[in-house]
């Protein structure tokens, strides 16, 4: 095994890599020279007809982050206070806040082992006569059982909103896009994405009767849009909203990343295919447990995760990773129920057992496009993960 010392020559192999596709400069230099550098100009609308030319998405509204389209969705909604909105602990805090921010109640549900997804078959239990909405989470690009999930909310009258943050590009097992199916549905453009310009996001409204309204909230409560097409000669404050919208220079940087979006998705493949083959062996010895996506999924590969047998070997990994390699794995979400805001609100760890087990033994494997345009350093990252996993569980 290679010793820290050894380590200072090597290469250095990070979590994330954002990736810059050629164009990107010429787009971002012909937003800048246009003096249309805010919102809904030309790159946006660029970005916005791809999408839905793509994926068959209603209406697109491109956002600043996918935070933003969380709390603009949310609102959408009509969530407020005394309703609850149901979502699964292991997310990213934004599934979360963008609920208190609208005055609603976060209400947890427990996750499936093996997608990290909510659980439909735990669903039903928290449900109340107050549950307003349901925002499940496609973790790692893997999409939640998006199907069975409407099929209880539609049963009880509850809203739909899929957190897609990580999950562009890919299909359901029943052959659906991620988001297309659904009444809202966020993405996220975060450099830590496939597809990213820095900081960015989408909310996807596919109800016709909510468009409308959408636009008023994302330009400030005001019905500008009325304008832009013509309707209108002048505009006016008609409802609640903020300023949820992207700069058309990020929007430039995010559309040359569309362009190569099939390329992109297949180097992350061709990573994840070797992840893979790197630890079926250990998987096979139960020592390790990794993603197992409903079959006839269509991943986007955004991430390779691995769940350890033990707490103390996860961290002994994420440790002897980047001292003896200079390879930086990373660890999953905080389960938020037990995390200081859950706490406040009256949930304790033991409330979801498995989302707070499942959750302290999750590892994200380095996973970037560029990754798989070097078989030296995809070679080098594999073989400083397998040779920790030997150490950590020699036969």
């Amino acid at each position: 095994m290679s010793t820290g010392s050894e380590s200072q020559n090597s290469l250095v192999i990070p979590f994330n890599k954002p990736y810059i596709p050629e164009k990107t400069e010429q787009y971002m230099l012909e937003a800048l020279r246009s003096s249309k550098h805010c919102g809904n100009h030309g790159w946006n609308q660029k970005c916005i007809g791809w999408m839905k030319d793509r994926y068959g998405f209603e209406e697109v509204f491109m956002v600043p982050s996918g935070t933003a389209a969380l709390e603009m969705g949310v609102m959408l909604a009509g969530v407020g206070p005394g309703d609850e909105v149901i979502l699964p602990s292991y997310t990213f805090s934004s599934t979360a806040t963008a609920v208190l921010l609208n005055g609603g109640t976060p209400v947890f549900c427990e996750i499936e082992p093996d997608t990290m997804n909510l659980d439909p078959t735990r669903l039903e239990e928290v449900i109340t006569p107050r549950t307003k909405m349901i925002i499940p989470i496609d973790y790692a690009g893997i999409p939640c059982d998006v199907e069975r999930i409407c099929e209880i909310a539609d049963k009880h009258d509850i809203i739909v909103m899929v957190d897609a943050a990580q999950s562009l590009n890919s299909k359901s097992s029943t052959g659906k896009w991620a988001g297309s199916n659904v009444p809202l549905a966020t993405f996220s453009f975060h450099e830590t994405k496939n597809y990213s310009c820095g900081e960015g996001g989408a909310l996807v409204v596919n109800k016709k009767e909510w468009i409308e309204r959408a636009h008023f909230l994302q330009e400030k409560g005001t019905d500008r849009r009325l304008v832009l097409d013509g309707v209108k000669s002048k505009y006016g404050w008609v409802d609640k909203g903020s300023s949820y919208l992207l700069s058309d220079i990020l929007a430039a940087m995010l559309f040359a990343q569309f362009e190569e979006m099939d390329s992109i998705t297949e180097n992350r493949g061709k990573i994840v295919s070797v992840y893979k083959d790197i630890t079926r062996s250990f998987e096979d010895r139960g020592c390790i447990s990794t993603p197992k996506p409903p079959q006839g999924t269509v991943s986007n590969n955004h991430a390779f995760f691995l769940i350890f047998d033990t707490q103390e070997n996860r961290r002994e990994f994420i440790e002897r990773l980047k001292t003896d390699f200079n390879v930086y794995a990373y660890i999953g979400y905080v389960a938020l129920h037990s995390f200081k805001k859950g706490l406040e609100m009256g949930y304790k760890p033991e409330d979801l057992p498995i989302t707070e087990d499942l959750a302290s033994r999750i590892v994200r494997m380095p996973l970037y496009a560029d990754l798989a345009k070097s078989d030296h350093e995809l070679g080098y990252a594999a073989n400083a993960i397998q040779t920790v996993l030997s150490g950590i569980y020699p036969e």
